[in-house]
Order: structure tokens, then sequence, then C-alpha cells
């Protein structure tokens, strides 16, 4: 890799949460070249301190738009509230309505009203590992107007999300990179121990059902970022290359 490469511009933000009743952190990444006079694709990110150290989102879109030519895009990263993480990514979280109203109606505004991000559904993915997976998917599922594009790193499909899985009847507007590792049959979490391929599969089928579309790969990998990270570069390049 060439030295320029690893020049990262991230600009961190504080922004206040009516909704949450706190500030919360979001780090910005600018790509190579970025000019405020342009409209720029985004890319907003849950667990965004973990996508930038653990997942080297912004190396690897650096890489991917210096050597591969792919249409650089904004990166938004949203810090995750660790202790009430369960809580505001889960469907049945205490804090998953404030927190969605924080995504929707507080932080993307800022964003938008701060960058030159384009601000229609087609220029938008939502980026999620595990639990972060999940309320990218409710998000879209809650605003189709806003969201159709989400990069799915081993989501926690679990009951809450198949049942509105099931629920729903038409889904065409909707695409979704999904990426599980065949490893992951019993993975543990707050709530108890869970086989995440299954609930993968299940929720495949369940998407392909109401017309929604799929790019769906299961490969060696446990619930890591370690397995993640390695597959992040085609996740990225799949809807910016």
């Amino acid at each position: 890799m060439a030295p320029s490469i690893y020049h990262r511009t991230i600009i961190k933000k504080q922004i206040y949460s009516a909704s949450l009743q706190t500030e919360r952190e979001i780090s910005v990444y600018l790509p190579p070249g970025y000019n405020e006079l342009l409209s720029y694709p985004v890319v907003y990110c849950q667990d965004g301190v973990e996508f930038l150290n653990y997942g080297r989102i912004a190396t690897t879109a650096n890489q991917l738009i210096l050597e591969e030519d792919m249409e650089p895009p904004i990166i938004v990263g949203v810090h995750v509230d660790l202790e009430n993480r369960t809580e505001e990514y889960s469907p049945d979280g205490e804090r998953f309505d404030a927190y969605c109203h924080f995504w929707t109606d507080e932080m993307m505004p800022e964003i938008e009203a701060s960058f030159p991000v384009r601000t229609v559904a087609e220029d938008r993915v939502l980026a999620g590992d595990s639990l972060g997976a999940t309320v990218s998917l409710h998000l879209a599922l809650d605003h189709p107007d806003l969201f159709r594009k989400i990069i799915s790193l081993s989501g926690a499909f679990l009951a809450p999300s198949i049942q509105r899985l099931r629920e729903e009847t038409d889904l065409s507007g909707l695409d979704l990179y999904m990426l599980i590792g065949l490893q992951e049959t019993e993975v543990k979490t707050e709530r108890g121990t869970f086989d995440f391929l299954q609930a993968n599969r299940l929720a495949k089928e369940l998407l392909e059902e109401k017309g929604a579309q799929i790019y769906y790969e299961e490969a060696e990998g446990k619930h890591i970022w370690g397995f993640w990270q390695k597959k992040l570069p085609a996740a990225l390049y799949h809807y910016l290359g």
C-alpha cells in the first residue's frame, strides 16, 4: 500500500440528542480529494469507533478509492454507548425508539447540514455488525424513504426481527449485503446463546420472499472483527464500486 492510503481525515463532532438526553460523539471520514463543493454518497455506521479501529474502514476506503477507483464516500461513524448497546440496538430494547429518533431526526440532519452528503436513499448505506445490523435493518424497514442499502455483518436477526420480516409484505426496495460466519452457531450475547448462522439463513429467506435484493455470503469465520474486517472491502465496493 502507498503511504497516502494510511493518511486518514477524520473529523469528530459532538451532537446533543434530546431523544437520548445525552451527547453522542460522531466520527466523520472525508475521502482523499475531498471538496465541499461536490456531493458524496454516505455510509452511516453503527459502532462507529469499532468500524474505524477494528474494521479499518477508513484505510480500506482510502485503498479502494486510490487503487480500485471506488466512488469516494463520506463515512459517518456513530459512537456506541456500550452500557446501553443492547437497549439501543435491539428492537425490544428500552432505548431503541429513542435511538432511532436520534438517528433520523437529530444525527442525520446535523450531518447533512455540515457535510455535502447526498440525501436520497439510493446514495445512503447503513452498516452494522451483529445488533448494529439489526438496528440498521429496522431503520430501513421503518423509513424506506430514507434507507434502502444495508451492509449486514453477522446480523443478530433474532425473534423480534424475524417476526417483523414475517409481517412485511413488500420489501422490493431493500438491498442487503449479508455476511455470516459458518462458525457462528453458538454466539453468546447478553440475552443468551444463539445460532446466528441459522438466524441469517431464515432472515435471507424471508427477505427474498418479500422481494428484497440480497447478496448473501457464508464463509469460514467467527463472530469477531477479525472476520468482518477481511470482508469489509468487498462490502463497500459492492455498493460504491
